[in-house]
């Protein structure tokens, strides 16, 4: 069986580093870089040991076992890798209002771009870990959602178009305890073209 690793690359992309502008310092993105090749590696790790794991029923256990520890860890894993991701790929843009589809479907989900930026803001005080804008297939809207950690996307049949990150590795750097100044910064620096491009056609 082939087992299919992930990647990250070796340096941000030049976008990435223009969030300076706003207090988002190159040190931080850097450090927050190895935070993502670390989950890249655990991805990989767990990948080539799960086609090689024990798959007898009797030996699973919900307490502890080889299957529970090896499944819990990689959704964690690859959630991490996956959330970092997107929160790479749509940073570095000019912010304001959101456009193109993307924009549309905020303004028919949340009445207007203001109020949905009110409530991205204020979820991400409420969060623990990260704040997803989703689409939602069935319903065709957007929704956002808190995620407490790197495993609680929480709706099925969604795809990430937004992801920011609120643990303090991202912001103590620049902002110390000062979440709510790094979420304003942030804001300004979202890339809606790059939002956009993660809407399915």
């Amino acid at each position: 069986m082939a087992v299919k690793l992930v990647t990250v690359p070796e340096a941000h992309a030049a976008k990435v580093y223009s969030t300076e502008r706003v207090g988002i310092s190159k040190a931080t993105h850097d450090a927050h870089l190895a935070l993502w090749q670390g989950y890249a590696r655990k991805t990989n790790e767990i990948r080539t040991k799960l086609p090689e794991m024990d798959i007898d029923p009797a030996t699973a256990n919900q307490i502890y076992s080889e299957m529970r520890a090896l499944k819990v860890n990689y959704a964690f894993a690859y959630g991490g890798y996956i959330n970092h991701n997107v929160y790479f790929e749509t940073i570095g843009g000019e912010g304001g209002p959101a456009t193109g589809a993307v924009g549309d479907l905020i303004n028919e989900a949340y009445g207007n771009f203001d109020h949905w930026l009110n409530d991205w803001k204020a979820t991400g005080m409420a969060g623990r870990g990260w704040v997803f804008l989703g689409y939602d297939h069935d319903e065709e809207r957007v929704h956002t959602y808190i995620g407490d950690s790197q495993d609680t996307f929480p709706a099925w049949n969604h795809t990430l178009l937004l992801a920011m990150d609120v643990y303090e590795h991202a912001y103590f750097l620049d902002f110390k305890t000062a979440r709510l100044k790094y979420i304003e910064a942030y804001v300004q620096v979202i890339d809606w073209d790059a939002v956009n491009a993660r809407l399915p056609k």
